[in-house]
């Protein structure tokens, strides 16, 4: 397996600030908008960083992870695992399902992309 220094240290940067994020912001826009695209963007260079995958299977599957886990907030997964009232889980899986949320991981990981991209010195390439 190759690591991909350049793709880990983003990642790990992305967590510091959404850690950040968790623990010092509460207001409308930074921790429930700009929190969810940044980690999307997170898990798509976590996944670029040590999965010998492209652009496009890593965009999609950072879109699919957020997308699955709106999904068990819409169906109150935590709740019936016994973990709604954990802050931990809450924060990591959110606790409302939000279609707006939707959005917001497309954006992150298109953000994502586009910085790949030019970082890698390809900006017309996306797979």
């Amino acid at each position: 397996m190759r690591i991909r220094f350049g793709h880990l240290a983003a990642a790990a940067t992305l967590f510091g600030v959404e850690v950040g994020i968790a623990l010092f912001v509460r207001d409308g826009f930074v921790r429930p908008y700009l929190g969810d695209v940044l980690a999307t963007a997170m898990v798509y260079f976590a996944m670029r960083s040590a999965a010998p995958v492209g652009r496009r299977v890593a965009a999609a599957s950072a879109f699919g992870l957020g997308a699955v886990i709106e999904l068990g907030q819409a169906l109150h997964v935590l709740d019936h695992a016994g973990l709604g009232g954990n802050r931990v889980a809450r924060v990591v899986f959110g606790g409302v399902f939000d279609l707006k949320d939707l959005a917001c991981y497309a954006v992150g990981v298109g953000l994502a992309v586009l910085v790949d991209r030019r970082w890698r010195g390809d900006p017309s390439a996306v797979g």
